[in-house]
């Protein structure tokens, strides 16, 4: 199996970037920076490709609404 990006990685591209995405950019970056192919892991689950990955993170709090899209909440990113 390849390496998995962890959502860490993610969620500091979004830090580092400062932008507003919806899922389809945020997709594109992901792919951008991590490959087409990469797959994802988190601390409770493996295996997810961008959209899940992102499903995932959502359900978790993680991204504030913009108008237009996104943004990642950094008050609620683990530090682990």
């Amino acid at each position: 199996m390849p390496k998995q990006i962890h959502g860490h990685d993610v969620l500091d591209m979004m830090l580092a970037s400062q932008e507003v995405y919806t899922r389809d950019s945020l997709r594109t970056a992901m792919s951008a920076k991590f490959g087409s192919d990469a797959r994802y892991r988190a601390c409770s689950a493996e295996n997810m490709n961008a959209a899940t990955l992102i499903d995932f993170l959502a359900k978790r709090g993680k991204f504030t609404e913009q108008p237009g899209g996104f943004t990642l909440d950094p008050g609620k990113v683990c530090q682990h």
